[in-house]
């Protein structure tokens, strides 16, 4: 029988969430208030409202793809498994190739969830988290060539940032590339560098939101002996 993990095997991967997380300025900040006080109603009680691409979460392909599957649609099995843990950490916000990738994931398989880690999870209370390193635009085929199921990184995106965008830019490569081919991608994660070069096991279920394009999750992982 397969011991089960300790709790001190257990790292959350999560950020925190309230109405001050870091968010796109094309999305309003999540808003809590509480409809209900236990000294004055017995129960407390909170109200949230918040949009589904804010704090760490999943996204679905029906993000960018029209007709593409809903968060609610995903087997469960597509938000857990065996993870290969990529250390790229960078001290600007600039794009990082395949090849640094290739070079970084020696052990990546087919099937696996990808955590990339840039270090840029450790700035996510700082001004500077929205102006972070980015794939470059051939990271995405080279993502599908590997075979992985979902791509999680420790940063708002895993392309270019809001903030270094040209004049009209709308093209999001990695998305558009990932999702076209119904790799997931999930975003907002805090990789600790203990993780980096090891292969744990991930889980990171998101809310069953009916026809969702993404929704909050929460990330954790427990370190698993490579076969």
């Amino acid at each position: 029988m397969t011991e089960a993990p300790s709790h001190a095997d257990w790292i959350d991967l999560t950020q925190p969430f309230d109405g001050d997380v870091p968010h796109s300025a094309a999305l309003p900040a999540p808003e809590f208030e509480t409809i209900s006080d236990v000294d004055r109603d017995g129960v407390n009680a909170q109200w949230i409202g918040t949009p589904t691409h804010v704090g760490t979460h999943v996204d679905a392909p029906r993000h960018m793809i029209a007709g593409g599957a809903t968060i609610d649609e995903l087997p469960l099995e597509r938000f857990a498994g065996p993870a290969t843990v990529v250390d790229v950490a960078r001290e600007d916000s600039e794009p990082i190739a395949a090849a640094e990738l290739a070079a970084a994931a020696d052990d990546v398989r087919p099937g696996d969830i990808l955590l990339v880690r840039t270090g840029w999870g450790d700035r996510y209370d700082c001004e500077e988290y929205e102006r972070y390193p980015w794939l470059a635009a051939d990271a995405g085929d080279w993502l599908l060539e590997q075979g992985v199921k979902l791509l999680a990184v420790d940063t708002p995106s895993p392309d270019r940032p809001r903030a270094t965008r040209p004049d009209g830019w709308d093209e999001y490569p990695i998305h558009r590339t990932l999702f076209s081919a119904d790799v997931l991608i999930a975003e907002h994660l805090n990789i600790p560098a203990k993780l980096a070069g090891t292969r744990p096991t991930v889980f990171g279920f998101p809310l069953s939101l009916r026809g969702g394009d993404g929704a909050p999750a929460r990330f954790v992982a427990t370190p698993t002996a490579a076969p």
